[in-house]
């Protein structure tokens, strides 16, 4: 199993537009072979901040779902809403 968690920091009157992109590339990705979870989380404490967590059956299966079409197509539109980069980190299970 391989989990992601991609943080993002999105612009205060961009929120909506983001979470609208968000919920098609989740959706999308719930689809997915090999997807197990795909969830957006909101900091609870700065709303602008909504983190992606998610878990794959394996590195193969999430690099086809980063060459997918719609990953491809709705990052790059998410990360123009962004006042900055992204935090992306990818782990394994130790315990």
């Amino acid at each position: 199993m391989v989990k992601v968690i991609a943080k993002f920091f999105v612009k205060e009157d961009k929120v909506e537009e983001f979470l609208k992109l968000a919920s098609v590339l989740v959706e999308e990705s719930r689809k997915e072979t090999g997807c197990v979870s795909y969830n957006l989380l909101q900091d609870v404490s700065n709303p602008q901040t909504l983190i992606m967590v998610e878990e794959w059956e394996s590195a193969k299966i999430l690099k086809t779902h980063m060459a997918s079409a719609h990953f491809t197509s709705i990052i790059p539109e998410m990360s123009l809403l962004q006042f900055q980069k992204e935090e992306i980190t990818v782990c394994k299970n130790v315990f």
